[in-house]
Formats: structure tokens, sequence, C-alpha cells
């Protein structure tokens, strides 16, 4: 037989995520970790180095609002099917964790639905298409959003027009000064902001990170230390390698 529920922690769990994560998936969040966590800003964006904890965090932030908001859709965008792939796994062993458990009515690969009727969905960024049909999301998160590609951004935010409590949290390692997780960082109203660098997570060690700086200044800055790079770093731009690259070719006759 479960254990009573204890209705007022319960509550303090669902009013504070942060709390919600260290009773019940066994993490305690960090400063950064719990402000994004327990945001009720509807537009964020965090500047990140590498290692810090986002893709643990993203998994915790989703799971947590679909506890929490029967009948809510989360939408889950990484870069690559073989993240967004990543991305599931975290957030379904976090669902291990509960206790009492959870009950799903469905799961697949990249999606499940819970009891309540809320969905969690992980979808691959780099095209576009693949975002389009769904509609009214309650969160839309962006992990690794200076590599998913701008016109995936651009078919995601329509979907909030019709939720009033829809909201979205765009979080990544900085790349080259272009695209719209750069463009919205430094210029766009309307966004709350945080930054935290890999130096500055407790987990990491400063040897460790010394050597990296060493070995090549101007990648340590860029995925250590928030700083976006020139265009001219990269051999190939984003805007290049998109030019290359199609996919609407007609496959050839055997």
């Amino acid at each position: 037989m479960s254990p009573p529920i204890d209705l007022n922690l319960a509550i303090a769990h669902g009013i504070r995520p942060d709390w919600f994560c260290r009773d019940r998936l066994g993490f305690e969040p960090d400063e950064w970790q719990a402000k994004l966590l327990c945001s009720k800003s509807r537009q964020v964006i965090l500047c990140m180095g590498r290692q810090v904890g986002k893709s643990t965090t993203v998994a915790a932030l989703a799971l947590h609002t679909a506890l929490y908001h029967p009948g809510g859709l989360i939408l889950v965008i990484a870069p690559s099917q073989r993240q967004s792939r990543e991305l599931f796994i975290k957030i379904h062993n976090f669902l291990r964790e509960l206790e009492p458990p959870e009950v799903l009515e469905e799961e697949t690969k990249l999606s499940l639905m819970l009891g309540n009727n809320s969905r969690v969905v992980v979808l691959p960024g780099d095209n576009p298409r693949t975002v389009r049909g769904y509609s009214a999301p309650e969160l839309i998160i962006e992990d690794e959003a200076a590599f998913v590609s701008d016109e995936t951004y651009d078919a995601l935010i329509p979907m909030l027009a019709a939720t009033p409590t829809g909201r979205i949290a765009l979080m990544s390692t900085p790349y080259v000064a272009s695209g719209h997780f750069y463009a919205i960082w430094h210029n766009a109203d309307g966004w709350e902001r945080h930054e935290f660098k890999t130096a500055d997570c407790p987990r990491v060690s400063k040897e460790w990170l010394e050597a990296r700086r060493r070995d090549d200044p101007l990648r340590f800055d860029r995925e250590y230390c928030c700083h976006f790079g020139s265009p001219e770093d990269s051999l190939f731009t984003p805007e290049m390698v998109d030019r290359m690259a199609v996919d609407d070719f007609e496959p050839l006759a055997l």
C-alpha cells in the first residue's frame, strides 16, 4: 500500500519546482537551475557554458510542467535526433524516480503521455517541418538553441499565439555571432536573461578548465565562458552550411 499523500507538500512541489527536484527527483538544483525552474517569465533565454547541467534542468522542467499542468503540451527541441533522444532518456529516468510512480498512458521513443493527459514530445531542431502541426503548447524548450535552425525557431513562435500561459525557454552554449539565439540574447526586448559560465560550476575542475584554455583559447571562450565567436572563426558559417544542404530532392529510381 502506498503511503498517504501529503497534500501540503504536493502543493509546495507544484509551486516550487526546485523543491520538487530536491524531494522527488533526488538532485539539489544549483542557483541558476533553481532560478530557471521557478521563473514565471513567458520568455527566458540562458547563455551557458558546457557541462553546467543544461540538459538535466531541461528534463526536470519538462517533467514538472507535465505533472502540474494537466493536459499540457511540452515540446523539447534539440539540434539533432540523437540529442533529442538523449533528452528523452533523461526525462524518462526522472519519471522512474517518482514515488508513488506516475501512470503512463502512452510512450514512444520520443514522446510520452501521462495519466493527466499531459504530453512531452522531443523533436530534432534541424528541420522546421518536423515541428509544424503542434499547437498551444504549455512550454517550449530549445536546448542548445544556438545550433537549432532559425527556420525551426520561426516555426515554433506562432504556436504560442493561441495560449495565454504558454512559455518558451532558450538555453545554449554560444556559437557564432549570428542566428536567432545570438540576436535575442543581445537585442530582443521582453526576455528574461541568465548567464552561467563553466568556471562557476562547482563540479568542474579548475585544473581541467585551465588545460582546455591552453589548448584553444578561442574555443575555450566560446565553449566555457559564454563568449560568442565571430562568423570568421569558423571555416563554414551556418548560412553556408544551409545553402549546401538540401532535403527536397526526389529519390533516385532503381
